[in-house]
């Protein structure tokens, strides 16, 4: 599904370049659920975002199904990133003006689904994260892991092939993220790829393979 091949991200001044990523080399099947660990300031983040589209290598070469992704136009990247792949963030990223169902209804707006289908797939997608009661409230009106879920509702209701998340559990309380986990894990189980960000290794260990990350280098894989 993904390979990276000598993947290297650095920022250069006409005295200094300063690497984030040093020659990556990865390969990620469908179905798996891979954890990527490391010290803050290890590229963990930035390896994410290439993956996820939102940022581009410095040098190496990047295939998602085959396709070449480092040769790809801003266009082509944008489809490819919009139709098949999902994002949860630490921060949640919702729009804080728009209620449940309306930021569910987002990611479809952009994919063009019609009118009938975006309503049948939200009310699909609220009634499996048993967020029915909650569709008309908005983001401030939630708990944390509430809004946590509502993130992953709405990276799910696309139906990518790929979610890449980026310490869902970080700022939830115990309980909150292990509910986040199980969910993840169970997303996996029904055959979406998962790429996680984080420094729990109780976390990581809800995935199949673990890479851990040193200064831009990955330091063992497993």
């Amino acid at each position: 599904m993904i390979k990276l091949q000598s993947i290297e991200k650095f920022y250069s001044n006409k005295v200094i370049k300063t690497f984030v990523l040093r020659n990556i080399n990865l390969e990620i099947k469908e179905g798996e659920f891979l954890s990527i660990m490391g010290p803050s300031g290890s590229g963990k983040t930035t390896l994410l975002n290439i993956i996820g589209m939102l940022d581009t290598p410095s040098n190496g070469e990047y295939f998602f199904y085959d396709e070449p992704v480092h040769k790809m136009k801003e266009k082509k990247l944008s489809e490819l990133h919009k139709t098949h792949i999902g994002f949860v963030f630490q921060s949640y990223h919702l729009i804080d003006e728009l209620t449940v169902y309306e930021n569910l209804e987002t990611p479809l707006l952009y994919q063009k689904v019609k009118g009938n289908d975006r309503k049948g797939r939200v009310a699909e997608i609220l009634d499996r994260f048993n967020m029915v009661a909650k569709k008309d409230l908005f983001p401030n009106q939630l708990s944390g892991g509430q809004q946590q879920l509502v993130a992953i509702a709405r990276a799910v209701v696309a139906e990518p092939k790929l979610i890449l998340a980026d310490e869902p559990t970080g700022n939830l309380h115990s309980d909150q993220g292990k509910e986040i986990m199980e969910l993840l894990k169970e997303l996996n189980k029904q055959g979406t790829t998962i790429i996680q960000v984080t420094h729990s290794e109780v976390n990581a260990a809800y995935g199949n393979k673990i890479i851990r990350l040193k200064d831009g280098w990955v330091e063992n894989a497993a």
